[in-house]
């Protein structure tokens, strides 16, 4: 099996171009090569496949063998690998369309020297309907609720970008244990079928920083679905401008959040890192 190493913001795939049916044999390969020390180590097994309603299509599967509906970091890597060794053309391309499980999605690549360096993705609008989520509430909206593990209590918003997600303000995020608090708030039974946490802290309405605790994953370098969710969190706060750049561990996301269509919009780098065969 072919493969192509990717990253987005060190958030990191293994991208194959994939030919035949997906059999339920794939969870167990995504966990075989996604393991670190036998395997060839990432987050997740991205394959991009043919598709009738879009350019192509994604599937991605975590490092746990579990399918993800959705991940913005990797929409941004098979693009740059469909541009660049699917397509083969750079040259004149503004959009193209991307079919995922929560739909079709348009993402816009910027191109320098024939490389895909950056792309746009339409994340789509934040659902916030708990049953939608999903998310076990009475309430209409899940904004600055309290959450309890352990013996600690936590207020949290909850948002799905396709993925749900739970999202708690913390005041240094940076030397929060995210390794404490990550696993078991995501297995919380407020979520049935386990969530994506993120913990941020708001510099300005302009400015957040990031630190995932990826469901099916762990602590992950970036989470770009999950970067989506921090900046619909603030805005719902009320202490973010609909506009922010996202500081994550190994880079920068910008993410804006327009009010005229209510979808969010991620823009951020994809990288090539090496390819390989893997011998099954």
């Amino acid at each position: 099996m072919k493969f192509t190493k990717m990253h987005g913001l060190g958030n990191d795939f293994v991208v194959v171009q994939w030919e035949g049916e997906v059999s339920a044999q794939i969870h167990g390969l995504a966990e075989a090569v996604c393991d670190r020390h036998f395997g060839i180590g990432a987050d997740g097994l991205v394959l991009i496949l043919p598709s009738d309603k879009a350019d192509f299509k994604m599937r991605i599967f975590n490092a746990d063998g579990q399918e993800s509906q959705q991940c913005g970091n990797a929409i941004r890597c098979v693009t740059k690998y469909f541009l660049e060794r699917i397509r083969q053309s750079t040259s004149e391309v503004d959009t193209c369309t991307v079919e995922t499980s929560i739909g079709v999605q348009q993402v816009w690549p910027k191109i320098r020297n024939g490389l895909v360096k950056e792309v746009t993705v339409d994340m789509g609008a934040p659902i916030l309907i708990p049953a939608k989520i999903p998310l076990r509430s009475t309430l209409s909206r899940v904004i600055n609720q309290p959450i309890t593990v352990g013996q600690q209590q936590f207020d949290f918003t909850a948002i799905s970008m396709g993925n749900p997600h739970l999202v708690i303000e913390v005041e240094d995020v940076q030397h929060f244990p995210v390794d404490k608090w990550g696993p078991l708030l995501e297995k919380h039974d407020y979520y049935p079928e386990k969530t994506n946490v993120e913990f941020i802290t708001i510099q300005n309405r302009n400015e957040l920083t990031m630190r995932v605790w990826e469901r099916g994953v762990g602590i992950t370098l970036a989470c770009g679905s999950g970067a989506c969710a921090a900046l619909v969190a603030a805005v719902l706060l009320e202490k973010a401008d609909r506009s922010a750049v996202i500081h994550l561990p190994k880079g920068d996301l910008q993410i804006e959040w327009r009010e005229e269509n209510d979808h969010v919009y991620m823009t951020g780098a994809a990288e090539s890192v090496f390819d390989g065969v893997w011998q099954q």
